[in-house]
């Protein structure tokens, strides 16, 4: 099999797990609107101590990592292919713009993912933080702290605005990698995945605003 073909298999394959996860996590993460503390402090136990989950993670670490990398990869294989930019050639008339810039927004998101980690998972992991009144580790009150800077709220928001646009192409172009097109159903895709990099991304950016407001 062409190697180019099995990295996009592998980008495919590893965004249509990271876009499960997002779904996953997001509705623990509303539980910082909807639930009260000991909810959150309950899902973040639950998703460090369950051993599927536990094992799950690291098939996910695995997939943050390689999509990353495979895909700034296929960013540089592309250009290479088309290194020069002739006057005639106008990118805009045949593609979006997210579809032009998947490589930047990935590198935004993937930063993001870091800094994000290090503030959270680190944090919850290592870090020298209170319990609750169950007994489980007191991380909202870290993220309650967190999102009562306004830099980091505004990086948050920022970050899911470029995760709203790599999605915007993403979505429907794992199932196109995969071969799964087909006119009678890839325009429901296409709309889904649309509604799709519009709702999750918001939601995300819409707790940490909830949160500064109402802190």
């Amino acid at each position: 099999m062409n190697i180019s073909l099995i990295k996009k298999y592998w980008m495919a394959l590893t965004g249509l797990f990271l876009i499960t996860f997002l779904i996953v996590h997001l509705a623990g993460n509303l539980t910082l609107i909807w639930g009260s503390p000991e909810d959150f402090n309950a899902y973040a136990k639950f998703m460090t101590t369950f051993p599927l989950i536990k094992i799950t993670s690291y098939l996910l670490y695995a997939s943050i990592l390689g999509h990353a990398v495979l895909g700034i990869a296929l960013a540089r294989q592309n250009k290479a292919a088309c290194p020069v930019d002739y006057a005639y050639n106008k990118p805009s008339a045949n593609s979006s713009w997210a579809s032009r810039s998947m490589a930047l927004l990935g590198i935004i998101t993937f930063v993001f993912l870091v800094i994000h980690m290090k503030s959270f998972w680190f944090e919850m992991h290592w870090g020298e933080i209170g319990t609750d009144s169950n007994g489980n580790k007191d991380l909202f009150t870290v993220t309650n702290a967190a999102f009562q800077q306004l830099w980091y709220v505004a990086l948050y928001v920022f970050a899911m605005t470029a995760l709203g646009f790599h999605l915007a192409h993403g979505f429907q172009s794992a199932f196109q990698s995969m071969g799964w097109n087909h006119p009678s159903y890839t325009p429901l895709i296409k709309k889904v995945g649309m509604a799709f990099s519009i709702i999750v991304p918001a939601a995300f950016a819409i707790i940490p605003v909830w949160m500064f407001i109402n802190g």
